[in-house]
């Protein structure tokens, strides 16, 4: 770790660098697995729905835990997280709703549909957002060194 006279330089070049604090980024590495698995949890149970046709209820603990994290760290991510879980409840709601023979109404359909695939491009841009940041000067490098290793 670098010094000067007004303290500790690294932070503000691992900033500059696109990186995230190392203790900061294992937190949000964490809080985005529990999501992620949240996440693919309510996936496998859209997929029960869609065979079953009953109605389930979907998990939203593991967000509600790590909600202030993730905004803080991941502000783009955590706007598709929170509106993927700010519908659960309509979701629902259109899952319980049959009309004769068990069927769904075609409104509560695409609702249900939609949902489920707003549900995983949040589930992609979570995973996206929570991997280690390389900025534009680090993949730079590491072009350049494959380029030498290759003879190129």
């Amino acid at each position: 770790m670098h010094t000067c006279r007004y303290g500790t330089i690294t932070p503000v070049i691992d900033r500059l660098r696109g990186r995230r604090d190392p203790a900061r980024q294992a937190r949000l590495r964490a809080a985005a697995a529990g999501v992620d698995r949240e996440l693919a949890a309510n996936l496998e149970l859209a997929a029960m729905f869609d065979q079953t046709h009953q109605a389930v209820v979907f998990e939203n603990g593991e967000f509600a835990r790590y909600r202030a994290l993730l905004a803080t760290e991941i502000p783009d991510a955590f706007a598709a997280l929170a509106d993927v879980y700010e519908r659960i409840p309509a979701t629902e709601s259109a899952m319980e709703r049959r009309g004769p023979a068990n069927s769904l109404r075609p409104e509560d359909r695409v609702l249900i549909e939609s949902w489920e695939g707003d549900l995983r491009d949040a589930q992609r841009s979570l995973r996206a957002a929570a991997a280690d940041p390389s900025s534009r000067w680090s993949r730079l490098v590491a072009r350049l060194r494959e380029g030498r290793r290759t003879g190129r």
